[in-house]
């Protein structure tokens, strides 16, 4: 049988699952948020960022792979935060926390300004090893979300598809936008070739998105 294009990832073996749980389990601490480019702390470890559009999940899935209720905190009202957001991960890594995309009640001048510092951050840092892209189970890939994998395509960022929400959907349907994601993801050469399911709610694809970040290098 002929393998999916953009299969979704498998849970990861015992030591890959071990490593994941003790880089999470160590200290996870707010560095700074960052409002243009000279704010940036230095480039001495790897780091990896999670984009997604406004109520995608994104501060729920930072939170439950923490395992810290309130580390990265959600707002209801798109564009409110314009900052990059910095978090230590241990001694070795940063998670960094892109402002929420798709402005419908942000300010023209507001997003400018994020939109320049996104483009020149993705651009300048060379120790981003992966963008993780959230994409909510039950919309799949959107207008906005295309214009961000186009700009990690021209930025030469890889990055990974994460969907969220997979509990709030049956299955019939998750195959059905799983469907759409991949042939959307078919035309983004820096799209990582696995998609992870993940559910803040219940858990699931925690472990593995875990051990995907403690495996990068």
């Amino acid at each position: 049988m002929m393998e999916l294009p953009f299969p979704l990832a498998e849970e990861p073996d015992e030591a890959s699952r071990e490593r994941g749980r003790l880089l999470f389990a160590g200290p996870v601490d707010f560095l700074k948020g960052v409002v243009a480019m000279d704010g940036l702390p230095p480039a001495d470890r790897v780091e990896v960022c999670f984009a997604g559009r406004s109520n995608v999940g994104k501060s729920s899935l930072i939170n439950a792979l923490t395992g810290r209720k309130a580390l990265a905190r959600a707002s209801n009202t798109p564009g409110r935060t314009q900052e990059i957001n910095f978090f230590t991960l241990g001694d070795a890594r940063y998670l960094v926390d892109l402002p929420g995309y798709g402005f419908a009640q942000a300010p023209v001048a507001v997003v400018a300004k994020w939109q320049a510092l996104l483009k020149s951050y993705l651009a300048g840092r060379a120790t981003l090893r992966r963008a993780f892209v959230l994409i909510d189970s039950r919309h799949g890939v959107k207008d906005v979300d295309e214009e961000i994998m186009g700009l990690l395509d021209s930025s030469a960022v890889t990055f990974q598809v994460v969907m969220t929400k997979a509990d709030k959907i049956s299955l019939k349907e998750r195959e059905k936008v799983l469907g759409q994601v991949r042939g959307k993801l078919a035309k983004h050469p820096a799209a990582y070739p696995e998609i992870v399911l993940t559910s803040s709610e219940k858990g699931t694809g925690i472990e593995t998105l875990r051990a995907i970040i403690s495996g990068l290098e």
